[in-house]
């Protein structure tokens, strides 16, 4: 679940990272008050979970509280890689002497955070890796001891910052980790983290990406989801508690099992087939949350036929077969399906799809032939 940049911000603040002065608004009037709370100059930024606001005009500085009025009135009516932005940042504007890029990660190979550095602040840090490897310093820290002081003095030094900024770089540094590891992140990210005119230390932008398998522990956080930033079947997939993925393939996939979901992913690809989505209904899904889950793939208009593959372990198949035959009674469709049913009531919920003119298969690489001729006939 990924965070709007005032409400990670505010996240930072709590944990000791100085932030500029600022306040969200809706509409262009309420920006203009807030311009003039703080004298004036100030820089108005797009609220909308993408990168790329800079580029797409979505970050504008403002000299007068008029000037803000008009910005924020021409940033709100504008849409951003097909986001329509409803709200922007008004912060007071700063005057950047020097920019570093600061984060805290998952390192998966060591299988402990990674806090990523730079002297070369306010740009694609991905870009400064490719170009300038050695102008990025990583340094992996213990999950039971957390960031340490004298770490944090090291990645100081290591980025050449000066010395006169080091203290409050490490209050930075540990408050960022601090709010990583608090917040059960996968991301916690600045950039940049800035040097002022008058030396002050501040972090103008912030990312934050949670965990959504953590989010059970953070009711408080849970609560920041911005529902309007994401696709409406993301949404209703997570209303059922499906696990949901859109690809770019023609033939929709329903299993149970994350595993099992991938493997058939993969031998759909190996049959010259491409895969419209990841769906993993999960064990014990009952007919309600089967006929959610069809509903979602079907409402792919690029999704040519459908491959069922059903293991009934904690799923019993004709609880499967009652949820396809409910989603099938609110949902008319003509594209083709291929059912594979195997395990708990496997014989039932066969003979409860036999009059949904399906086609049915034994064995899992049957059936992705099955589906991937289906759809190419289909898609003819």
């Amino acid at each position: 679940m990924r965070l709007h940049e005032y409400q990670s911000k505010q996240i930072f603040a709590q944990n000791g990272i100085p932030i500029p002065r600022g306040r969200v608004a809706s509409t262009a009037a309420t920006a203009k008050e807030i311009a003039m709370e703080l004298g004036g100059r100030v820089v108005i930024k797009a609220q909308v979970l993408v990168g790329g606001r800079g580029k797409a005009g979505g970050i504008r500085l403002a000299r007068t509280p008029a000037e803000a009025e008009e910005l924020a009135t021409q940033i709100l009516g504008m849409q951003i890689k097909g986001l329509p932005v409803r709200r922007v940042l008004v912060d007071e504007a700063a005057a950047i002497r020097s920019e570093i890029y600061l984060a805290v990660t998952n390192e998966r190979n060591a299988r402990r955070p990674v806090m990523v550095a730079s002297a070369e602040g306010g740009v694609e840090i991905e870009q400064v890796a490719h170009d300038t490897p050695d102008k990025i310093v990583r340094l992996l820290v213990d999950p039971l001891l957390g960031l340490r002081e004298y770490q944090a003095r090291e990645i100081a030094s290591r980025i050449e910052l000066p010395r006169d900024h080091w203290k409050t770089f490490v209050q930075i540094a540990r408050g960022l980790y601090q709010a990583y590891a608090a917040c059960d992140a996968t991301l916690a990210e600045i950039n940049p983290l800035v040097i002022t005119e008058d030396q002050r230390l501040i972090a103008l932008d912030g990312k934050m990406v949670l965990d959504d398998n953590a989010l059970s522990r953070h009711q408080d956080l849970a609560e920041l989801r911005d529902i309007d930033e994401e696709a409406p079947v993301e949404v209703e997939a997570r209303k059922y508690g499906l696990s949901y993925v859109a690809m770019d393939g023609d033939i929709g996939c329903m299993v149970n099992g994350a595993g099992l979901a991938m493997a058939t992913m993969d031998i759909i690809k190996f049959n010259g087939g491409k895969p419209a989505n990841f769906l993993d209904i999960g064990g014990g899904a009952g007919s309600d949350k089967v006929a959610a889950a069809l509903r979602i793939i079907l409402s792919d208009p690029g999704v040519h036929a459908i491959l069922f593959n059903i293991f009934g372990g904690i799923t019993r198949c004709d609880e499967v077969a009652r949820g396809i035959l409910a989603a099938l009674e609110s949902v008319e469709t003509r594209v083709p399906m291929v059912v594979r049913l195997v395990g708990t009531n496997e014989a039932e919920g066969r003979r409860l799809l036999a009059g949904a003119k399906m086609e049915t298969a034994a064995t899992l690489s049957e059936a992705a032939r099955k589906a991937v001729e289906l759809a190419a006939q289909h898609a003819a």
